[in-house]
């Protein structure tokens, strides 16, 4: 079993940034980890998504330059900075691990989420 657990979200004004950490224990497999994020009303979307190694990543593209994923294998963890926050921005963010992909059904692993609220 793998654990994820978020943490970093809270309330910023627009143009802020803020950073989301995710820690893994429990089975330290080689997993490519993906952070997903759910607005009210909204299907969940992928945001970004970093390679076991490190060395790939993706991004939607409504982040794409505002937003790095980024992760440190020694601590089990796994980052996103978020800058020029937009209130579209506004979500639940879910940290994932699994397969590489932008889908969420190519991750296994779920964190319970952090709110992230970006105000005008």
């Amino acid at each position: 079993q793998v654990q994820l657990v978020e943490s970093g979200g809270g309330l910023v004004q627009a143009g802020g940034s803020l950073r989301l950490s995710c820690a893994q224990s429990g089975r330290t497999l080689r997993y490519a980890m993906g952070w997903f994020r759910q607005a009210p009303g909204k299907e969940r979307e992928f945001v970004a998504a970093i390679s076991w190694s490190g060395g790939s990543t993706s991004y939607a593209g409504s982040v794409e330059g505002r937003f790095t994923i980024s992760k440190d294998n020694a601590k089990n963890t796994v980052y996103l900075q978020m800058n020029s926050l937009k209130p579209e921005d506004t979500a639940i963010y879910y940290c994932a691990a699994g397969s590489w992909g932008t889908s969420d059904g190519m991750y296994d692993y779920w964190g319970q989420g952090t709110q992230v609220t970006v105000s005008s």
